[in-house]
């Protein structure tokens, strides 16, 4: 067990103040056998009323009414967590889907039904024919097929952080060979789907094993983002085509999505007088391990 302290400070500047219309927050991770909220504190500048619910996905979401006009908006959210790994990647994967192709059960199929279906244009099938790529036979290993998919993309392809907002399409990221966390995520995704896998997007933090001595990652110092992908008999198993982990202990899961476009940390509106500018915003996230002061707890049940 890593008991994990993560900061979240983000910080929007106009040049003079503003009035701010609802925003959303998508901060809070849920509770679950891997993963312990301990505590969570919210700080906002100007203040503001806080209403907090769950959403289609079941994510922890606060609906924030701000108080007053400001020229500066901040949103600090520090989390204190427990979180729980496996000892080892041993995933009990169903007797008839340990290989592929394989059949969903009826219910899998209704209840996985928009996370199996394609959601981005392939006209071409340049998608469909870099993701058929890694079938070497038939049948084949599921995990394994999974697995290369996903070391192929921190393999071949470059991590490029860039400021613009969004998220690339699985065709653009393919033909620019680069990328973010994000965009890795969709197209491992988009390609799982294709195949007839269920999978949904999943936004969060990583800790950086390099602060221990460890091998560096990408994506740590920022919000991050991988892939989630349902096996029969293991469940949803993460997959982190940037880093090329499977169930890393170092992955702080926030929400889940369907699509990238449901899992922004922070949206909103503002107004403001003719003439007033948006100045730009700063983000600042770290991730620190805290040390344990008595044995570590066993996994809750």
């Amino acid at each position: 067990m890593k008991l994990l302290t993560v900061r979240h400070s983000t910080i929007y500047r106009y040049s003079a103040p503003v009035s701010f219309g609802q925003h959303r927050l998508m901060l809070r991770p849920r509770d679950s056998h891997d993963l312990r909220l301990v505590d969570a504190e919210l700080m906002l500048a100007p203040g503001g009323k806080v209403r907090w619910l769950h959403d289609v996905f079941s994510n922890s979401v606060a609906l924030v009414d701000f108080e007053a006009p400001a020229a500066e908006l901040s949103v600090v959210s520090t989390l204190s967590i427990e979180r729980y790994a496996l000892a080892r990647l041993d995933f009990p994967i169903a007797p008839e889907a340990e290989s592929y192709p394989f059949m969903h059960s009826a219910d899998d199929r209704t209840d996985l039904a928009r996370l199996r279906e394609r959601h981005y244009p392939d006209p071409q099938g340049i998608v469909e024919a870099w993701a058929r790529q890694f079938i070497l036979e038939t049948p084949t290993n599921t995990f394994n097929l999974l697995t290369t998919m996903n070391a192929a993309i921190r393999g071949v392809f470059e991590y490029r952080a860039r400021e613009e907002e969004g998220t690339q399409t699985p065709l653009e990221t393919l033909e620019k060979k680069s990328g973010t966390c994000r965009d890795f995520s969709l197209l491992f995704i988009e390609a799982a789907r294709l195949l007839g896998f269920g999978a949904r997007f999943v936004t969060g933090y990583l800790y950086d094993p390099a602060l221990e001595g460890g091998e560096a990652v990408q994506g740590a110092g920022a919000t991050h983002a991988w892939a989630e992908v349902y096996l029969p008999g293991a469940g949803w198993v993460e997959f982190d085509p940037t880093n090329a982990l499977v169930a890393g202990e170092n992955l702080i899961r926030v929400a889940v999505t369907r699509d990238p476009a449901q899992a922004v940390p922070i949206s909103g509106t503002f107004a403001g007088a003719d003439g007033v500018k948006f100045l730009g915003m700063e983000v600042e996230v770290t991730v620190k391990a805290e040390s344990l002061s008595s044995p570590s707890p066993q996994s809750p049940s």
